[in-house]
């Protein structure tokens, strides 16, 4: 799966094209994939009677027409709303049917969502294909197992950048994939130190949110993987 192979070089649409188009939607994840995306990139919360839904915010206001958070409202509820272009907020089963085959970086946004994912990509037999992150680390507990590939927390990610500034060999157990910012606060993340050390393991690092194609370059020429990006088809054609 390229999402896990360090030679490999993946341009991943942001919640699909969503510089372009409403985010985390069936639209912008098509549209993201006919503009040369490799991958797609998507945020996972729970409805109020447990479906995995494809949104990035706590709450409906800012990508629907509706109002008030995420886990109060039922999937038949979120089926009415508008998030943009006629689209409403997909579930993680509809986006997994709707593309098969296509390799997908899934973030669980809270940890009560992390159970019900697992699930839902076992039962679409997507194992092989989706990159499971988080932030909190345990809401990557359901997904330690060999069957799985899950990015490193945050906590993770922190610890190996300061293992690579003093230790030559850093090294980090169960971890397909790490997916960073460039930068944190001031904080440089993504430099040839870091790449190094993780490409000594074999660990591809996937970069967000790149829509500067000249810092993309960049990031390719010291060996940085993954490419995420809002903007797919402004990032085709990136050296390898």
């Amino acid at each position: 799966m390229k999402l896990v192979d360090p030679d490999a070089r993946p341009l991943i649409a942001h919640r699909g094209a969503s510089g372009e188009f409403p985010e985390n939607t069936l639209l912008a994840f098509r549209r993201g994939l006919d503009q040369g995306a490799d991958a797609l990139e998507f945020d996972v919360r729970l409805t109020s009677d447990g479906v995995p839904v494809v949104i990035h915010d706590p709450t409906l206001d800012r990508t629907t027409d509706g109002s008030g958070a995420v886990c109060e409202h039922s999937l038949a509820q979120l089926t009415q709303l508008n998030a943009g272009s006629g689209e409403c907020v997909p579930t993680v089963a509809q986006v997994l049917a709707s593309f098969p085959g296509v390799a997908c970086i899934i973030e669980v946004k809270e940890l009560k969502a992390a159970e019900a994912l697992a699930a839902v990509v076992t039962e679409h037999c997507a194992q092989d294909r989706v990159l499971v992150g988080a932030f909190d680390h345990r809401a990557l507990l359901p997904f330690r197992y060999g069957e799985f590939y899950r990015a490193a927390s945050r906590r993770e990610a922190t610890w190996f950048w300061l293992m690579s500034r003093v230790r030559s060999k850093a090294a980090i157990r169960g971890v397909a994939a790490f997916t960073v910012p460039v930068r944190r606060g001031k904080v440089r993340v993504v430099d040839p130190r870091f790449v190094r050390a993780a490409r000594r393991q074999g660990i591809p690092i996937h970069v967000w949110t790149i829509d500067d194609k000249r810092e993309a370059e960049r990031l390719r020429a010291i060996g940085a993987a993954g490419i995420i990006t809002n903007f797919p088809a402004r990032m085709r054609g990136l050296c390898a």
